[in-house]
């Protein structure tokens, strides 16, 4: 014969509160809200169970996010170098998804890759492309200092050190992006902060440095299928290069449904506001380091031991174009916040 107890009233309800939690505990694992799951191989970041973003570690001289997943659920990155899509653009294999790159930290490129150089073998290469390979360096990943996520936001925050081709460290970098949701758009902040831990370090002005997103060949202009760049004073296209603005934004068609990203520069980010080497087959990047116009110069900027370097940038992935997408009200939201 089995024997039951019953359960005074106050444990019952303790019971079923527990269970109610469980439940709860269960409907977020099943993607209410937020998941940031780590691995060896990065971060894959999902809302309500849904891809936004991966961050890639270990694949390349640099991290980058590929793929990223705009609000309608269209890849907001060209695919290659990847994978190989039937139909894309394979020019500049260093182009990444969204990366941080620089030609010149302390003589040394992490903006190009291997591959940019030449798919030949060492035996085989110039002298010249030897030279550039020599000046090859990484931003190398040293550890994830916080993953995590909630309902409202997804965080991931790295350590990199900047590595010269000859072994030497030259800049370490705290890289902390936030992922979020707001109505119709999806929102990453991408902060960075640059700290002379081994001595002085030089960041050279170069045309080929900055922060960049390499959006679909569907969307860039040259592709004459509906693409468009307009900076927040209003410039467009090729006119966009060079040209220093708080914001821009790049739209254009994906699988047939018009979508655009907005690159945000906050007014606390160093030289604000950037240069923009934005480009109409498709390289977005905001560049306050290269001299693009020689009548706006940058410069090289030099910080020394202990010194910071701080830069803030927002993307927002958005519905139709920047005025579908509201861009410059979001931007004087972004402006206000505090960096």
């Amino acid at each position: 014969m089995h024997h039951f107890t019953t359960l005074p009233r106050r444990c019952f309800s303790l019971v079923a509160a527990s269970l109610l939690l469980s439940t709860a505990v269960s409907s977020r694992a099943a993607g209410k809200g937020f998941t940031a799951d780590q691995s060896a191989t990065g971060v894959v970041v999902k809302y309500d169970g849904q891809p936004f973003a991966t961050y890639v570690i270990g694949d390349a001289n640099k991290s980058y996010l590929f793929p990223v997943y705009g609000p309608t659920g269209k890849a907001m990155t060209r695919v290659y170098p990847m994978q190989k899509v039937e139909g894309e653009q394979y020019d500049h294999p260093h182009h990444r998804g969204i990366c941080f790159g620089h030609q010149d930290i302390n003589g040394f490129d992490s903006w190009m890759e291997r591959l940019s150089v030449s798919p030949l073998p060492d035996d085989k290469l110039t002298e010249k492309q030897k030279t550039s390979l020599a000046r090859m360096g990484s931003a190398k990943h040293i550890a994830f200092k916080e993953v995590a996520a909630d309902a409202n936001r997804a965080v991931i925050v790295s350590e990199n050190v900047y590595v010269g081709g000859d072994g030497n460290k030259s800049v370490t970098e705290i890289r902390t992006l936030t992922f979020r949701v707001e109505g119709d758009t999806r929102l990453i902040d991408w902060d960075q902060e640059f700290i002379a831990t081994e001595g002085d370090v030089t960041f050279g002005d170069k045309k080929d440095a900055g922060l960049s997103i390499r959006v679909p060949t569907t969307m860039a202009v040259d592709t004459k299928k509906g693409g468009r760049i307009v900076t927040s004073t209003g410039i467009t296209d090729k006119d966009a290069w060079s040209k220093r603005a708080p914001w821009v934004d790049y739209s254009g068609p994906v699988e047939g449904e018009t979508v655009g990203v907005a690159m945000l520069n906050h007014p606390n980010s160093f030289r604000y506001p950037t240069s923009w080497h934005v480009r109409t087959y498709g390289l977005f990047t905001a560049n306050c380091f290269g001299t693009l116009d020689k009548n706006d110069p940058n410069g090289p900027h030099t910080l020394k031991k202990g010194g910071k370097l701080a830069l803030h940038h927002r993307f927002l992935f958005h519905k139709g174009d920047e005025k579908t997408g509201a861009i410059a009200a979001a931007f004087e939201k972004y402006s206000k916040e505090k960096k």
